[in-house]
């Protein structure tokens, strides 16, 4: 069996440093892979309202939990605020209430706010803390929070973000916004720590992973781990998701480290613009497509 790290949050919350992401799985096919994560001694599952599959990860934690005798005190359950959700105290309050239903449980042990809708997340957040002092969220932070968000938020905030899972990995290294969360005690988390797969045929990532016997993506997944990132990576493939767990067995030296982080090209990923100012998959919503709302 696999042994994960973990890391402590600013809270002394204890938090997986490897889990599954199930962004883009449908719902129809999400039950299994969240089952089969829990199986194959995941506990961290990262999901979102979104996603449109919050019923699917569910009924997926309970087929885990009954297949392997584990408890949801097991597990570290993350979900987020939708974007159409933001901006009214009672409205996210009310939403997370449904979120919950949904994933059949009383509590998450994360919960983010996806994305720093424009005038609208200090309300947001004002929500999320009443939600952490609940216990409906035994962690808050946010997604996607630049400089100029964090400090508008901590301007406001009466508790400190936990988190803030950022899209992070060898070709998009956000500089600014890591130093920030670091001087700030933020954990940093990582969404597509993969590159979207566009990493995985790098000559210099495959070269070091010939000499470490260890694959791509646990070279990559290596990489970012030891600069103190949570990962997230998605797989619905059980060999892959053992791989991609199996990554505390080895370390990459100074000199790999840096050839890795000299691929940087500050690029996200091709869909990110799209997604970004989408808060509903389906369509656009005006209200978020404002000039330097991100």
């Amino acid at each position: 069996m696999i042994n994960m790290e973990n890391v402590k949050l600013s809270n002394g919350l204890v938090m997986p440093r490897v889990g599954l992401g199930v962004w883009k799985v449908p719902i129809n096919a999400t039950a299994k892979m969240v089952a089969t994560a829990i199986e194959n001694n995941y506990a961290l599952i990262d999901t979102a309202k979104q996603y449109g599959n919050e019923r699917g990860v569910g009924q997926g934690i309970k087929d885990g939990l009954a297949a392997t005798g584990k408890s949801r005190q097991d597990l570290f359950l993350t979900t987020k605020v939708f974007n159409g959700d933001q901006g009214d105290y009672d409205r996210v309050r009310q939403a997370v209430n449904q979120q919950l239903q949904n994933l059949q449980t009383d509590y998450v042990d994360l919960l983010l706010l996806h994305w720093p809708v424009f005038n609208r997340y200090n309300t947001s957040w004002r929500a999320l803390e009443d939600i952490y002092r609940d216990g409906q969220a035994k962690a808050i932070g946010v997604c996607n929070f630049n400089v100029e968000h964090l400090t508008n938020l901590l301007d406001h905030a009466t508790i400190k973000p936990m988190i803030n899972q950022i899209e992070f990995n060898p070709r998009i290294h956000q500089p600014d916004t890591v130093a920030f969360c670091q001087g700030q005690h933020i954990q940093l988390e990582a969404w597509s720590p993969l590159g979207n797969g566009q990493l995985l045929d790098n000559p210099v990532i495959n070269r070091i992973a010939k000499d470490k016997g260890k694959s791509p993506a646990q070279v990559v997944l290596r990489w970012e781990i030891q600069q103190g990132f949570i990962v997230i990576p998605k797989s619905t493939h059980v060999t892959r998701m053992q791989e991609n767990a199996d990554i505390f067995d080895f370390t990459l030296d100074a000199d790999e480290m840096e050839e890795i982080a000299m691929l940087d090209e500050e690029k996200h990923t091709i869909w990110y613009d799209k997604y970004k100012w989408s808060g509903n998959p389906d369509g656009v919503d005006d209200y978020i497509a404002h000039d330097g709302a991100f």
